[in-house]
């Protein structure tokens, strides 16, 4: 019974989840806590940094219509979609897992929300559909990657293919239009609060409840611990299946949420929603410093990870460049971080 404790003592959030709140943040054991959050203050200013340059540029190389208040509640409300399906992502980048059918998962729940049968119901028919689409989906991610033993990455690409394929049955190849006024409404100026959309709002929820979640829960704790060492954490007394299966439902239930915020936004649901959502997503967390081994994210860093990407986007619709020098412009940007983190994790070694 002594032979535990070691190892859970190595993974600091292993330790925070058997004793509770009075234990520091799991990513600060013993002495390490100032450099660590030094780390990660430089980490999120960097990133503040880039997204400050972005919105520079913008404003010399389009002045009038990049810096236009229209402009800009544009760019929050794309980033808002994006931006709650990053935020399920980075719960299960951090455990170690990875998600391929979010933006499947997406599709299918926006077709399945917006189906003839579900709109009689209603504004209420069409989130509860939605949210509930989402969250079955995650269901099965969830059971086939903790019980059924299945790797991650096989799992999620069968339930990307499978959504895909369901979304398109449903739909027909046609596009669903949304005819229920409360709704759309939400898309439109009037419904506004102090000039933010309606979806800028949600989306700044999601995040507060994502990074309380992660930073100041058990659960957070837990999944962080998991994405540390597994092995570790099932030593230290977290059942790390059900951890799993936790975790895929939050991303189901995110995709959920982002399925209805992107009916709210588009006026319709298609099967080809959400496509290359699941190539954003990741990639915003790794900008954001978040580990693809797990172990390791912030939900601040994934956000403005979104904001970044989003904001390149617009500058280069603006700027009337192809949508191919964006893709090389993301990739670059990914690589990069990737080789920063990479040169950050040989520093702490060392």
């Amino acid at each position: 019974m002594t032979q535990p404790a070691p190892s859970a003592q190595h993974n600091g959030p292993d330790k925070g989840a058997l004793t509770g709140p009075s234990d520091a943040p799991p990513q600060k054991p013993g002495g390490g806590m100032p450099a660590l959050g030094l780390r990660l203050d430089v980490r999120i200013l960097s990133l503040l940094g880039v997204l400050a340059a972005l919105i520079l540029v913008g404003g010399i190389t389009e002045p009038d219509a990049f810096l236009d208040t229209g402009n800009l509640q544009l760019i929050l409300t794309q980033a808002s979609v994006i931006g709650v399906v990053t935020v399920g992502m980075t719960f299960v980048i951090i455990s170690g897992g990875i998600d391929l059918s979010v933006g499947a998962m997406v599709a299918l729940a926006s077709v399945w929300a917006t189906t003839l049968a579900t709109q009689e119901y209603g504004f209420a028919g069409i989130a509860f559909t939605a949210v509930v689409v989402g969250l079955a989906a995650g269901l099965v991610n969830g059971v086939l990657i903790a019980y059924g033993g299945m790797v991650p990455f096989i799992a999620t690409l069968a339930m990307l293919a499978s959504a895909r394929g369901l979304a398109l049955q449903i739909t027909d190849g046609k596009t669903q239009i949304v005819t229920v006024d409360s709704v759309l409404d939400l898309g439109l100026p009037d419904s506004y609060i102090l000039g933010i959309p309606p979806l800028v709002i949600m989306f700044a929820v999601v995040t507060v409840v994502g990074w309380l979640i992660l930073n100041r829960t058990t659960f957070g704790r837990r999944t962080v611990a998991v994405g540390g060492n597994a092995e570790a954490a099932r030593l230290a007394g977290i059942d790390v299946r059900r951890q799993r299966l936790y975790l895929y439902l939050l991303s189901g239930l995110c995709c959920g949420i982002a399925a209805f915020m992107l009916i709210v936004l588009a006026g319709s649901g298609q099967n080809t929603n959400g496509n290359l959502y699941e190539l954003d997503a990741i990639a915003a967390a790794i900008i954001g410093g978040t580990l693809l081994s797990g172990g390791r994210g912030t939900i601040v860093g994934s956000v403005l990870g979104v904001l970044i990407f989003t904001t390149i986007t617009n500058i280069f619709a603006l700027n009337n460049l192809q949508s191919d020098v964006q893709q090389i412009a993301k990739g670059a940007i990914i690589v990069a971080a990737v080789l920063v983190q990479r040169r950050t994790m040989r520093g702490r070694e060392t």
